[in-house]
């Protein structure tokens, strides 16, 4: 069990990391936001714009937090 958990926290990690590095990747956020979009929908989850935004705000939160 404890083996599945280091698995699970590096994927976490990876996903997090993707995600941030896509947030600061030098594109509009428009089209970064439809780039997390279409990646999140070939992977099976669906998030309206509403919830992609919160994701956004989430993770902007969390950045500043750790600086």
């Amino acid at each position: 069990m404890k083996s599945l958990n280091i698995v699970l926290a590096v994927a976490g990690g990876a996903l997090v990391g993707a995600a941030v590095g896509l947030l600061f990747a030098p594109d509009k956020g428009t089209n970064t936001r439809k780039q997390i979009v279409d990646f999140l929908k070939s992977k099976g989850i669906k998030l309206s714009n509403k919830k992609i935004d919160a994701l956004v705000e989430e993770i902007d939160e969390q950045i500043e937090a750790a600086e």
